[in-house]
């Protein structure tokens, strides 16, 4: 039996991981368009790019690994279709060269997201996504004391490059069109302490302001940090159901019985949450992963796990559990203090018609079994 996956990202290594740790004796090929043996992306725009650590410390396995468990890894590849009813893929190597067809029996479909690119950015300043390694090296070069950089989007990404370059002393300019960093996720209660926090170490943080041509060309450096578009193009040309991602069911199968996805690209009927959902977390990646790889071996386990997320910037440390959803929250109880920029530690939850529908806590990690369990309590 051959499991192909394509992507070769965190999820795709972990899948392989799963499959061998787990007894599958059959093929396992990853597909993967960069040369790079599979890393994590998190530690892109934390610890690697602080120097705290290397970029090899990003990576998921050794290349001896690969090789010992029979994984065989297909580095600078691009699959180019895939033909649910022959069971086959074509690939092509991304530098040029004649494309060449396998057949599978079951695929992993892992190709995660690319970033949201910004026309205006991309006319006049060259800008980083950080959405690879060499995006990484290509900012560590640039975050020197006096450097100028302006960073569009106060996400997760821009606000952690942003910790990263105030920390490296370097001058910090973020742009956003929000009133608030990151409202649509936590909600202008907390989000409010975010911006605190960014303005506390110095940094020139734009809410409701869009960035001029003019900022962008006399920076440094710019960093786009916008979002990012789930890589749906080959399940859409093999004719899967696609809507805001690969649409999948609650054991991550897509609309063809022997494929899967999972990850950034997969946009999953959650039975627990009662609703589709696409997450872009590390977490994520690894978990869908693991009930995915069980799945391509022919058992029937459903993803269950809530979302997970964390974040590191300047001394403040956080972890967030579950989904608000769409239809919001009634009230967000935070307990503790609130002033993160000098120490503080808090927990915050976010209730729905009396019950916790999400929590988090910042600075506490004592609290985090307690405020992971919160979620679906009553309160």
């Amino acid at each position: 039996m051959n499991i192909s996956i394509v992507g070769g990202g965190l999820a795709a290594a972990t899948a392989a991981t799963e499959l061998r740790e787990h007894g599958f004796d059959g093929d396992v090929v990853i597909y993967a368009r960069e040369d790079h043996l599979p890393y994590e992306r998190p530690p892109l725009s934390k610890e690697v790019l602080l120097g705290r650590k290397d970029v090899d410390s990003a990576l998921v396995h050794d290349e001896a690994w690969y090789t010992a468990n029979r994984v065989r890894l297909e580095r600078g590849v691009a699959v180019t279709d895939i033909d649910p009813a022959t069971h086959t893929l074509r690939t092509e190597p991304v530098g040029g060269g004649g494309a060449a067809e396998h057949r599978y029996d079951r695929l992993l479909l892992a190709t995660g997201a690319a970033a949201r690119h910004f026309d205006l950015a991309d006319r006049v300043a060259e800008p980083i996504y950080l959405r690879t390694i060499e995006d990484n090296t290509r900012l560590r070069a640039a975050l020197r004391p006096g450097a100028k950089v302006v960073i569009v989007g106060a996400g997760w990404i821009g606000l952690e490059v942003a910790s990263a370059a105030r920390q490296k002393d370097a001058e910090v300019i973020v742009y956003e069109i929000a009133d608030l960093p990151l409202v649509a996720v936590l909600g202008p209660e907390v989000a409010q302490l975010f911006a605190d926090l960014h303005r506390a170490h110095g940094v020139d943080l734009r809410l409701g302001t869009a960035v001029e041509e003019g900022a962008l060309a006399a920076a440094d450096v710019v960093v786009v940090g916008i979002g990012a578009i789930p890589q749906t193009e080959l399940a859409e040309h093999a004719g899967l159901d696609v809507d805001r991602g690969v649409l999948v069911d609650e054991r991550l199968r897509t609309s063809d019985p022997d494929i899967y996805a999972i990850g950034d690209v997969a946009n999953q009927h959650h039975p627990v949450l009662g609703r589709r959902i696409r997450v872009e977390h590390w977490d994520t990646a690894i978990e869908q992963a693991k009930v995915a790889a069980h799945n391509l071996m022919g058992e029937e386990k459903p993803y269950t796990h809530l979302p997970y997320f964390f974040t590191d910037q300047y001394d403040l440390g956080m972890e967030y559990f579950g989904s608000v959803g769409p239809d919001g929250y009634d009230r967000v109880d935070i307990e503790g203090d609130t002033d993160v920029a000098n120490g503080g530690a808090f927990r915050a939850y976010w209730v729905k018609d009396g019950v916790v529908r999400a929590a988090m806590h910042a600075n506490d990690w004592d609290a985090s079994d307690a405020v992971h369990d919160s979620v679906g309590t009553e309160r």
